[in-house]
């Protein structure tokens, strides 16, 4: 089904807000997310499931809070998957695609990842045991004026830098980098991919075109915790949600799926995860 929005133009638009005016979105504008999230669905077949808080929305009267990272913002929304294959993969993959709904009609976003109060948010999102509970945005209005401090983070995020083609695409191995003619009418997909937003934008997916399929694969370019919910997962969900929207766009033929890892030499740092397979 093609996205009900513009892709590039979304994706393109699409930045992280820090910053809102301090005011709640109506019972109609909720209605409209909720009616949204009805049509969500993922290639990974997992059930995401969405909840649109208040800032209000805690335990014994607590407020949800995010650490004085985001100002001003009234409402959230928190999704949480179960603990099962291409989980976070499928989360970020759905959460993406809402992300870039409200962009599209004009409101602000911002993945939260660890700058939230996770006691609080957990307790109003009502987590079944054994869900994973990795991320939210705030969802409002943007501030005409940004915070000083709002600049400092996108500085140290590197957000507005991501990385060339010959570090993300690959064809064959890993040795040898995509062109963009190589890639033909899947350049634009890929390109979506490389704009997707990650964790401190270290851009964590890499994509190996071989024969008739797209293999994508994390790249762990980040220190996990112990007990630490990976979140470059989430971000590789993040970037496939971008090239299944172009493809969609696009009508290009093809689809997501899981299959044995493929046979191409690789580093411990890479993980295979899924692939974009060209029908036959």
């Amino acid at each position: 089904m093609k996205p009900v929005f513009p892709v590039e133009k979304t994706i393109r638009e699409r930045t992280s807000v820090r910053s809102y005016e301090p005011r709640a979105l109506s019972t109609k504008e909720k209605d409209l997310f909720h009616d949204f999230i009805k049509t969500l669905n993922n290639p990974f077949s997992v059930n995401v499931n969405f909840r649109l808080l208040e800032s209000s929305d805690a335990w014994k009267g607590e407020k949800l809070g995010t650490y004085g990272v985001i100002k001003g913002a009234r409402d959230f929304i928190g999704a949480s998957v179960p603990d099962t294959d291409l989980a976070l993969e499928a989360l970020g993959y759905s959460l993406e695609h809402l992300v870039l709904y409200a962009v599209a009609l004009g409101y602000g976003t911002c993945w939260l990842g660890g700058t939230f109060d996770r006691s609080a948010f957990s307790h109003a999102m009502d987590l079944k045991k054994g869900d994973l509970f990795p991320v939210i945005t705030p969802l409002g209005y943007p501030a005409d004026k940004k915070r000083p401090m709002e600049s400092v983070m996108r500085w140290a995020a590197k957000s507005d830098q991501r990385k060339e083609w010959k570090e993300l695409f690959f064809s064959e191995n890993f040795s040898s980098p995509l062109s963009k003619s190589d890639a033909g009418d899947f350049a634009y997909a890929l390109e979506m991919t490389r704009l997707a937003p990650s964790a401190v934008n270290k851009q964590p997916w890499r994509v190996v075109k071989c024969q008739n399929a797209f293999h994508f694969y994390k790249a762990k370019t980040l220190k996990e915790g112990k007990n630490s919910v990976d979140l470059q997962r989430v971000d590789v969900g993040i970037a496939a949600c971008h090239f299944g929207l172009a493809a969609a766009e696009k009508n290009l033929p093809g689809g997501f799926k899981k299959l044995p890892v493929p046979n191409i030499n690789t580093s411990s740092e890479l993980i295979y995860l899924f692939s974009w397979v060209l029908n036959s």
